[in-house]
């Protein structure tokens, strides 16, 4: 049984001026032109959804029944018994990020089984609640010292952030948790060649043209520092065309 509320990101107590609001805009984000071909099922949950609520009589209904559903109906068991399907899997680990489970089930663990990195979550998750469990998972991957798995998923949702914004103002703190991450950890947690992949991606990403510098100059750092000392001199001089300052000061 579908979690209305959650479906419009409302909380129980919503008014019916938040439902109807929330309810266009992520209409408007599930138009064709927007989002694609492939959105009729989720239009149709979120048309349920808001039949269902924006109704004072059909609303009194629904949440007695959903009450009464959710004190018999173990989710996060009924989604971890189907270990071949991995929608579901995608959707226990969101929950698990949202909802802590008492230690019954770690969401980094479920992760990890389903290949981590290779576990497309944004193939089974709507788009903004991939965003929002890549971010979750940062968190937790940082707090566990896997910087290169947090670098990975934070890079991911922040080139999609310039594709189409999502997290908006709050993507200054994303961004922020970011370059913590490649200035403070993950230096000291990987390998050589692997900074240089996580530094080459951070450049596909758009940033500033200063920040840019700053990459590209920590680039030829680690490339010194590995004994590559063309490819170091190749990126210099790669920073003086592009009429910035070469010196080692500053990197990332």
């Amino acid at each position: 049984m579908d979690n209305y509320y959650s479906l419009l990101g409302l909380n129980k107590n919503a008014s019916h001026r938040e439902i109807k609001k929330a309810f266009r805009e992520r209409a408007k984000r599930l138009h064709p032109d927007i989002a694609g071909k492939n959105t009729e099922s989720q239009m149709r949950r979120l048309l349920s959804a808001y039949e269902a609520l924006s109704r004072a009589d059909r609303r009194f209904e629904y949440d007695r029944v959903f009450a009464r559903f959710v004190k018999t109906f173990d989710y996060p068991s009924f989604l971890k018994e189907r270990q071949n399907d991995p929608l579901s899997q995608a959707k226990l680990i969101f929950y698990l990020l949202l909802r802590p489970d008492n230690g019954r089930f770690n969401p980094l663990e479920i992760w990890t089984d389903n290949g981590g990195l290779q576990f497309p979550l944004e193939k089974y998750l709507d788009r903004e609640d991939w965003m929002d469990c890549a971010f979750l998972l940062a968190e937790e991957l940082d707090r566990q010292g896997r910087s290169f798995e947090a670098f990975s998923l934070l890079a991911a949702i922040t080139r999609e952030e310039r594709r189409r914004p999502y997290f908006k103002h709050f993507m200054a703190d994303v961004e922020s948790f970011l370059w913590e991450l490649v200035r403070l950890r993950l230096k000291s947690s990987v390998n050589a060649q692997e900074y240089i992949l996580c530094l080459e991606a951070l450049l596909n990403i758009g940033f500033s043209r200063k920040e840019e510098c700053r990459i590209l100059r920590s680039l030829a750092d680690t490339f010194d520092r590995i004994g590559e000392k063309g490819q170091a001199e190749l990126i210099r001089r790669e920073i003086l065309r592009r009429g910035l300052p070469g010196g080692r000061r500053d990197s990332a």
